[in-house]
């Protein structure tokens, strides 16, 4: 019997280890799901014959050899910070290994080993790093084999709440990690290339510098930049492309809301706030305006942002509760990144009957052999079922769970560190995943570039 290690159940691999187990039992394989929380893992298991939970540490040297060793294929649902932990182990004992983290340095390294040993070390292989990749080049490549040339592409990604659980003002909850979303393009300047020129967006300016598109039956969506869409060029092999942009999606409105933290400096991850613990929201929240011997909090902040009385923009702070000064945020050595994280958490969390979306959008200009410019929509939404089997959860576990079913079944084959984007390894798992509801919609709409 061969047997498939999980590493981490946490709660993008709901639909992971379901589909594992859908699939154990007629091909004859184990499913040994390891956790630091032997409950979470247990629960995952759910009594299934083919499925096996394991108290682990990854910092348990001699119980991650077992493990390793006793697997054909392994699954590392860990921080991607932990992989290479792994990854060594599976090497040491000649171990399929499959991610959906972005590929680090310290992976890339091994990369000559893990081809002379004939392994597969698949990274990238979950939603966004992942489908993306996948539904991109499924594209890409197909109108090369026709001869033409891209010169437009565009992607953006969002997990966002569906219509029916859209309940506050600010069209958001989250449905990820809420670290991610406060730091999100921190770190660098956002860049990309527009008509053959590069843009760069610093971090203080991205929340206003959005684009908007539409999605059938979903409306109207806005995009802020991702940090760095020029490293795509090489992965998708885009040299001569002329636009090159990716982006997050968010509904319209949020980014303009968001830039609020920005410039009062309330997403700063990088110094420690002085007795943090005995904050409260309005303490928070004063500790970024300036000093006045009588004008309110509020008062403050309107002068400091220019926000009108009648501006929603208000409303959207009020909703969140940041002016009471009896709510205690009790964060012990916390930055202004983590504070702010603490109360979003509590005012956005999905509750119990709330259902989660992923929307993906894909736009590829291309240049055919008769000189003429055309284009190409792509474009995925998926809703998710419940809090437990998510769309996030879906779209993130369903591809790296079929793609470990291929390696173990010797459908995928070729060694070495590497991402989705070759037609052997792309083609059977968007074969599969549309026959589990994710499905791509392709349609040719006029260029949008500049002829």
């Amino acid at each position: 019997m061969k047997q498939i290690l999980v590493i981490g159940a946490g709660r993008s691999t709901s639909s992971l280890i379901k589909y594992l187990l859908d699939h154990a039992s007629k091909n004859n394989y184990m499913v040994v799901i390891a956790d630091m929380d032997i409950e979470m893992a247990k629960a995952r298991a759910n009594n299934h014959s083919s499925a096996k939970a394991v108290a682990f540490s990854i910092e348990d040297k001699e119980l991650k050899k077992q493990l390793i060793q006793a697997a054909d294929v392994v699954v590392s649902m860990l921080p991607a910070s932990l992989h290479i932990k792994v990854a060594k182990t599976c090497l040491e004992f000649k171990k399929h290994l499959l991610t959906a983290s972005y590929i680090s340095d310290d992976l890339l390294k091994l990369n000559d080993e893990v081809k002379k040993a004939g392994l597969v070390f698949m990274n990238e292989i979950g939603l966004d790093p992942g489908l993306d990749h996948m539904s991109a080049m499924h594209i890409i490549n197909k109108l090369r084999e026709e001869g033409h040339k891209i010169v437009l592409f565009e992607s953006f990604c969002g997990g966002l709440v569906a219509p029916e659980s859209d309940t506050n003002l600010w069209n958001y909850k989250f449905t990820w990690n809420p670290r991610n979303v406060v730091i999100a393009g921190q770190g660098g300047a956002a860049k990309f290339i527009q008509e053959g020129r590069y843009k760069y967006i610093p971090y203080h300016k991205l929340f206003r510098r959005t684009e908007f598109i539409n999605v059938e039956k979903f409306g109207k969506f806005e995009v802020y930049a991702n940090r760095d869409s020029l490293k795509y060029r090489e992965i998708y092999n885009l040299d001569s492309v002329l636009t090159l942009y990716r982006g997050t999606i968010r509904r319209v409105g949020f980014s303009r809301a968001w830039d609020m933290f920005v410039q009062l400096g309330m997403t700063d991850d990088s110094y420690i706030l002085d007795a943090s613990e005995k904050l409260s929201n309005r303490d928070f929240i004063n500790l970024f305006l300036p000093f006045h011997p009588t004008d309110s909090v509020e008062i403050k902040l309107r002068h400091q942002l220019k926000i009108d009385q009648d501006d929603i923009m208000w409303e959207k702070l009020v909703e969140l509760d940041l002016f009471n000064p009896n709510k205690i945020i009790g964060l012990k050595n916390a930055t202004p990144a983590k504070m702010l994280e603490a109360i979003l958490a509590e005012k956005w969390k999905l509750e119990p009957t709330d259902k989660d979306m992923v929307v993906m959008y894909h736009k590829i200009g291309y240049q055919t052999q008769q000189d003429d410019l055309k284009q190409i929509d792509s474009k995925l939404v998926v809703l998710g079922e419940n809090q437990t089997f998510t769309a996030m959860a879906k779209t993130v576990g369903l591809p790296i769970a079929i793609a470990a079913v291929k390696v173990l079944q010797g459908i995928i084959t070729q060694p070495g560190v590497q991402l989705p984007i070759t037609k052997a390894v792309y083609q059977p798992i968007l074969d599969e995943l549309a026959q589990n509801g994710i499905v791509f919609t392709e349609h040719a709409v006029p260029y949008e570039g500049y002829e």
